[in-house]
C-alpha cells in the first residue's frame, strides 16, 4: 500500500467521490428539462422509490443494525477497494453520458415529455437504459468496495427498481413512438449493451 493512503481514503476518493459528482451533476441538470405531457401514476413512483430507498440505504448506510447484512463476501482488500473504486467511476461515467444525450427529455419519474424525442445517440446507440446500467455497475463497484452482503443486497433492490421502471418506460415509448421504438429495442439491449 502506498504509505501515508490508507483504505479509508482510498475509499474515500475512488467509491464516494464520483458519487457526490453524479448527484451534483444530477441536481444541476435536473432544471433544465421540457414540460412533461404524460406520467406514470403515484403509487406506481413510489413502489420504485421504496426499492431505490432499499437499495441505497443498503449501500451506504454502514450502521445498519442487522447482524447479518455486516458479513464479507470479499475480503477487504486494497485490490479490491480499487477495483470497486474503478468500477464505481465507471458506472458514473456511462450515467452521466447517458443523461448528458438525453438532454431536456430527462425525467426521474416515467414520463413523456412535450415534443419528446426517441434519443439514439452515444451510449443509447447500444442501450435502452443505460443509466441504469451505469449506476447498477456503480452499485456493483460500491459493494465490491464494501465487500459485505448488504452491497449484493442493495444492487438487488436496484436491479428490481430499475428493471421495473425500464418496463414502463418501454411501454409508454412503445405507445409514444410505435414502430420506431421497436426497432430501437430490436438493435439495442435492455441493460447490457447490444452491437450490431
Amino acid at each position: 500500500m502506498t504509505p501515508g493512503l490508507n483504505l479509508d481514503q482510498i475509499y474515500r476518493y475512488l467509491v464516494l467521490s464520483p458519487w457526490i459528482i453524479f448527484l451534483a451533476y444530477w441536481l444541476i441538470a435536473s432544471f433544465k428539462t421540457r414540460s412533461t405531457e404524460k406520467k406514470e401514476s403515484t403509487s406506481s413512483r413510489y413502489s420504485v422509490m421504496l426499492l431505490m430507498v432499499l437499495g441505497y440505504y443498503c449501500l451506504f448506510a454502514s450502521g445498519n443494525p442487522i447482524f447479518i447484512l455486516h458479513k464479507r463476501f470479499l475480503p477487504l482488500t486494497e485490490g479490491l477497494v480499487i477495483l470497486g473504486g474503478v468500477l464505481v467511476w465507471l458506472g458514473i461515467g456511462l450515467a452521466i453520458w447517458a443523461r448528458y444525450h438525453l438532454a431536456e427529455n430527462w425525467s426521474a419519474r416515467v414520463t413523456i415529455k412535450v415534443g419528446h424525442e426517441l434519443i439514439r445517440t452515444g451510449p443509447y446507440s447500444h442501450l435502452r437504459h443505460p443509466i441504469y446500467s451505469g449506476l447498477l455497475l456503480a452499485g456493483l463497484g460500491t459493494a465490491i468496495a464494501f465487500g459485505e452482503v448488504r452491497g449484493l443486497l442493495g444492487v438487488s433492490f436496484m436491479l428490481a427498481a430499475f428493471t421495473i421502471k425500464a418496463r414502463k418506460e418501454e411501454a409508454m415509448l412503445t405507445a409514444q413512438f410505435g414502430s420506431a421504438f421497436e426497432e430501437h429495442r430490436r438493435h439495442t439491449g435492455f441493460l447490457l449493451p447490444r452491437f450490431r
